[in-house]
């Protein structure tokens, strides 16, 4: 099974991280966020990738183009025009079992014309996961994939809780507080988080560029009872914001990143 992965989209409420650098390359814990989705994937067995590249694509070419040169060590030998990775021990290498497509979709195209450009790596994949390249989670992937094939719908989406940024006081009629929860779940409304898994009549949803798949191809999809919900209690979080970053930033540094399964 193929996991498609949104990499295109410009990140502008990330500031100057993203002037340098596509979203999906900003770094937590020293890593690409990218990087930790693949590993979350890879981790439930989906070890290939398609990549939908728009805005700086041709940095995440770079990058996993030189993929082991940027994360190990290296002796490079000018006197005799060679380089090596150096190997210090059986643990120092993180061989990836994976297989990468990357595919310019355009600057400028939405995310159902991304999806509609990858046709042709996917026209063989009776179905596939698809998610964004900003996004980290402790979703269940193999239920989830378990979950679609079962009710033999076009989509299901992870449908999370938001995590809330302000703390929730209960009002009695007399204006007396009777509960304050430190920052409770949304508004025990559910969210699209990503982490969707598509059967391959979904493209018989998409147009052209412009086509946006959170808009009409999700409300048809809904409308013509082809849409599930697989429900996720668990840790959800995007990364659109500078403090979206710095909360991520903080889990991973302290040991306590709840998608990092692997070892």
């Amino acid at each position: 099974m193929k996991a498609v992965i949104l990499a295109g989209g410009l990140g502008t409420r990330l500031g100057e991280e993203t002037t340098i650098r596509p979203k999906p390359l900003v770094e937590i814990g020293g890593r690409p966020i990218i990087w930790h989705i693949m590993k979350y994937y890879s981790y439930f067995g989906v070890n290939n990738f398609v990549i939908l590249l728009g805005y700086k694509g041709y940095m995440i070419k770079e990058f996993f183009d030189n993929y082991r040169r940027h994360l190990y060590d290296m002796k490079i030998d000018f006197k005799n025009n060679s380089s090596s990775l150096l190997k210090k021990d059986e643990n120092s290498f993180e061989e990836e079992n994976w297989v990468i497509e990357l595919v310019d979709t355009g600057e400028n195209t939405m995310t159902g014309g991304r999806l509609k450009k990858a046709y042709q790596y996917l026209k063989d994949e009776s179905c596939f996961c698809f998610t964004y390249g900003d996004g980290v989670s402790n979703i269940n992937i193999k239920d989830e994939i378990e979950f679609h094939n079962k009710h033999k719908k076009i989509a299901t989406v992870g449908a999370v809780y938001p995590p809330a940024r302000f703390g929730a006081l209960k009002i009695e009629n007399d204006n007396s507080v009777s509960n304050f929860i430190e920052k409770p779940r949304g508004d025990n409304v559910y969210i699209s988080g990503g982490f969707f898994v598509l059967n391959n009549n979904i493209f018989n949803y998409l147009g052209d560029d412009s086509t946006v798949f959170e808009q009409a191809p999700l409300r048809k999809l809904s409308s013509n009872n082809e849409l599930m919900a697989f429900r996720h209690e668990g840790f959800w979080q995007c990364m659109d914001t500078q403090r979206d970053k710095s909360i991520l930033e903080e889990m991973w540094n302290k040991g306590n990143a709840p998608w990092k399964l692997w070892k």
